[in-house]
């Protein structure tokens, strides 16, 4: 099976849906969840107080746009899989502002010399079945992710130079990584990485194809599995055993549609209780006056990819990636798909505002149409033709598709629109050798440490899609995760930046911000934390007023 995006911190990709600001990996229609999600919703409102106070009981209704592709913390890589990871799963810690929050983890201490890290787990954690989770488990999952065989998206996190980072286990609660060296990175790859449990998976030949990663999942997070049904919901119920203590809420349910606009409505009937929202739909939802509006930005960067693998060979050359370039601008770009700025930032760097040496101040091809003619031209290509993939009902993707083709016929290229629904899209996009398509739009979110985005840049990266493929990358990459002296570091990054702006690897357009509904009876919207990808960081702090 294809190696699927990951995102440090969150990830992301997230191709599948997750694409642009709009939201659709939040995509419900009002018919998703059948009798088992209405009552989800009944319940909720019959539980509604006046008070204000937080209590115990009552369920939470979202909204997804797709079924899950893996509720396993190794492999997730989809939105709509890494939203209900988060719920399912306890990380060891999280990161805020620069400051640590731990969860299954009561303390993480680095080696004077930095290459051990100590970390330490809290007393008497449990599993959703009971067993105890225990180091074991934490060098279990290290061992899963270095196991080739299992196939594991963040294995080339942790091999430096190289070399694996070992995990040891001390004692039941005490586990040393041992660095092969140092990597001022690996506080940012820890906290992605997420412990499954050895019980259940260590007597099993390809973890990834586990019936366990989707029915009867055994996790540690506030709340555990209840039920799945395909194409229409997913339910978990309170975990009482949980890390951070007893959640407030009784059940959460994922209702599974893919129709947007049916979604919507739903929303507006409150049929939803959380979703994400477009940009042009914000004024209808405001209206109903049944909902908070949250835009906030996940450090995501929106872009068109290129597929330099595509059968017809065209993008693999630099001048055609140039000149597509050039024949677009991002400013109408973002006009078109977000429908204003308020919501998107012009991009032009393969790395996001918020995250370590970023910089803007690269080259760029932009809005010259007679710079793409003349490109064009030298590339000795006539009337190219190139297909261009989008998640039906995403409209994001099918705003921008549609503005890529209408500006690319100008300067003689054919542009064939190919909708596909989530799933196809998700699966396609993520598929490391699809030759069939050469333009999609998506977007990532890669966290603070910008040794992240080697999966997607490195020529053996696991998520190198665009199957870009550069030494003097690979190699800056690599000097990039060792260099402890930040001012040598931010060199280095620097450079990537500039290098992977002149080659035209992607066509960045916009740093997006991201727009969730969230019904108003429903409180502790700030203590669970806005969080990208996931929406909430801690869902156990939820309540029902």
């Amino acid at each position: 099976m294809a190696k699927r995006f990951s995102v440090i911190l969150i990830f992301a990709l997230l191709a599948l849906a997750i694409a642009a600001c709009s939201g659709k990996n939040g995509e419900n229609n009002g018919a998703g969840g059948g009798n088992a999600a209405g009552s989800t919703n009944e319940s909720a409102s019959s539980e509604a107080g006046s008070s204000g106070e937080i209590k115990v009981g009552g369920s939470l209704i979202f909204g997804v746009g797709a079924d899950p592709l893996e509720l396993n913390p190794i492999y997730a890589g989809d939105r709509v899989s890494l939203t209900i990871n988060q719920a399912l799963f306890a990380p060891l810690f999280q990161v805020n502002n620069g400051e640590k929050t731990f969860y299954l983890a009561e303390s993480l201490t680095p080696s004077e010399d930095g290459r051990t890290y100590t970390l330490k787990l809290k007393d008497g954690l449990t599993w959703h079945d009971g067993q105890p989770l225990t180091a074991d488990d934490v060098v279990f999952t290290f061992d899963a992710i270095l196991d080739e065989k299992q196939n594991s998206m963040f294995r080339s996190n942790l091999i430096l130079g190289g070399e694996p980072i070992r995990a040891v286990k001390v004692d039941d609660r005490t586990v040393e990584f041992r660095l092969p060296q140092v990597n001022p990175a690996f506080e940012a790859t820890l906290v992605q990485l997420t412990p499954i449990p050895k019980h259940i998976f260590e007597n099993v030949a390809n973890i990834e194809q586990s019936e366990k990663n989707l029915y009867d999942v055994v996790g540690s997070g506030p709340f555990k599995f209840k039920e799945y049904k395909p194409g229409e919901y997913l339910t978990l119920e309170r975990f009482d055993g949980y890390a951070l203590g007893k959640p407030n809420l009784d059940s959460i349910t994922y209702r599974i549609a893919k129709d947007s606009n049916a979604a919507l409505l739903a929303l507006q009937n409150g049929e939803l209780n959380v979703y994400y929202v477009n940009p042009q739909d914000v004024p209808t939802i405001e209206a109903t006056g049944k909902f908070e509006i949250l835009p906030y930005s996940e450090g995501r960067l929106a872009y068109l990819l290129f597929n330099e693998n595509s059968a017809n060979g065209l993008l693999a050359k630099k001048e055609i990636r140039q000149a597509i370039s050039y024949a677009l601008s991002r400013e109408e770009m973002i006009q078109t798909v977000y429908s204003s700025g308020e919501y998107a930032e012009p991009a032009k760097s393969f790395v996001t505002p918020d995250g370590l040496f970023w910089t803007n101040d690269v080259a760029t091809y932009d809005n010259d149409v007679e710079k793409a003619k003349e490109l064009l031209a030298a590339a000795g290509t006539s009337n190219p033709k190139l297909t261009f993939i989008i998640s039906s009902g995403n409209k994001a993707m099918e705003a921008a598709a549609l503005y890529v083709q209408q500006k690319l016929k100008a300067v003689g290229i054919t542009v064939e629109i190919q909708s596909l629904d989530a799933s196809a899209f998700g699966q396609k996009f993520a598929d490391a050798s699809a030759t069939d398509f050469d333009l999609a739009y998506s977007g990532y979110i890669m966290g603070y440490d910008p040794d992240a985005y080697r999966i997607l840049y490195e020529s053996d990266g696991d998520a190198n899609y665009t199957h870009y493929n550069n030494p003097k990358v690979d190699e800056l990459f690599d000097q990039g995760a060792r260099e402890p002296d930040p001012e040598k570091r931010g060199a280095v990054y620097q450079e990537l930046q500039e290098i992977i702006a002149e080659d035209a690897v992607i066509y960045p357009v916009a740093y997006t911000k991201t727009i969730v509904a969230v019904d108003k009876r429903f409180g502790g919207i700030e203590e669970a934390v806005l969080k990208p990808v996931v929406i909430f960081e801690d869902p156990s702090k939820l309540y029902l007023k």
